[in-house]
């Protein structure tokens, strides 16, 4: 795998550092969360790593950390900025103690700037990186998608990019270095498309008017008989023909420009037959018309079930596969692991670490650690 060899230390957090240590596992990474002595109410990102359970308000347990880090190659910081740098773990200090390390700041508004220290969620970091703004329609207030863009786009998949530019910049240094990953300024630079295309037709007018926002009828979503929907991407002229042909409409009265006329009648077609129904009309139509697939259903379908795209967890939930697939080292999904229970490589790590039975049962007992069991001490 790409990255084995590589060790990482994840701090405990909620979605954006977690997917990013999902996503290094995925490649081969070994990832090592440092948990609370109390488990998180949330954490369903810890399959395929070890976790140690620490009380960095100890001086043990920051001794501890600070030893994990001598030994790794990434530490994954989602504290707010300065918070690891009061328990003396800061980034100057710990690249002192090891040079290689590369040190990764994930935070929603970078460690520097006016909003530093602000509280945030994607809603807030996608508003100000300006392209909340654009998810509108017919003047209705902005709808996040989720929490992709910032949390997860902007955030977890840019940190990693950070971090895989980090290792191979090291290659040649033999030097680590820090990485101010910001959710707000990641999510901007996935828009960087959008800011780009300010003075062009595609999102030049009003938000939800313009081609590429479901403003023309040939690129949207339509509803069918079975309150199911359908996603139209018919863009350039020879996928309009095709599209016509597959809705049964002369080219000559539904013309792409026509987009009122266009758009009431696409809608009373689509809602004719069911969204298999459409499926199945469209399957040898280069129209680019395909089914909004449901979430729950996304592995059936022949797109991704000729191509193992998803697999099936212990709850039989579809679950996507790493992306990209590599030819020589593919992702292996962490997912397809138990998740660990809290404090579970406790020991383990400890022992990794150079620690005897009895230090490590002097740190369990003075709450220094938690370990799931100690039974193999």
């Amino acid at each position: 795998m790409a990255l084995k060899g590589i060790k990482v230390i994840e701090m405990i957090g909620l979605a954006p550092g977690p997917f990013c240590g999902t996503i290094l596992a995925d490649f081969g990474a070994t990832v090592t969360i440092v948990q609370k002595l109390y488990p998180p109410p949330i954490e369903i990102m810890s399959n395929g790593k070890k976790v140690i359970a620490v009380n960095l308000k100890t001086k043990e347990g920051v001794e501890i950390l600070k030893k994990l880090c001598t030994t790794s190659d990434v530490l994954l910081d989602t504290y707010r900025p300065g918070v690891l740098e009061k328990l003396g773990l800061g980034p100057k200090l710990l690249l002192k103690e090891n040079p290689r390390l590369i040190y990764a700041q994930l935070t929603g508004y970078g460690q520097s700037g006016y909003y530093r220290n602000k509280a945030g969620h994607d809603i807030n970091y996608v508003a100000m990186s300006g392209l909340l703004s654009k998810l509108t329609k017919n003047g209705q207030p902005p709808q996040p998608p989720l929490n992709l863009i910032a949390d997860f786009a902007g955030g977890s998949v840019i940190c990693v990019l950070g971090i895989l530019l980090a290792l191979l910049d090291r290659t040649r240094s033999g030097k680590g270095q820090i990485i101010d990953a910001s959710m707000t300024e990641g999510a901007a630079y996935i828009g960087a498309w959008i800011y780009k295309s300010q003075n062009i037709d595609l999102f030049s007018k009003e938000p939800g008017s313009n081609m590429l926002d479901g403003g023309y009828p040939f690129y949207t979503t339509y509803k069918t008989k079975d309150n199911k929907f359908m996603a139209v991407g018919s863009l350039e002229p020879q996928f309009y023909a095709n599209l016509l042909v597959g809705l049964n409409l002369s080219k000559e009265i539904y013309t792409q420009g026509n987009k009122d006329i266009c758009k009431k009648k696409f809608e009373e077609i689509f809602l004719t037959k069911t969204q298999e129904e459409w499926s199945t009309i469209f399957e040898n139509l280069d129209a680019c018309v395909t089914p909004v697939l449901d979430i729950d259903q996304v592995g059936k379908n022949m797109c991704h079930s000729t191509r193992k795209s998803f697999y099936k967890d212990e709850e039989n939930y579809f679950q996507p596969e790493p992306a990209p697939k590599l030819s020589n080292s593919p992702g292996i999904a962490s997912g397809k692991q138990k998740p660990p229970k809290h404090g579970e490589h406790t020991v383990m790590v400890l022992k990794e670490l150079g620690y005897t039975n009895s230090k490590i049962q002097d740190l369990i007992k003075n709450s220094c650690v938690y370990a799931y069991t100690n039974s193999h001490l």
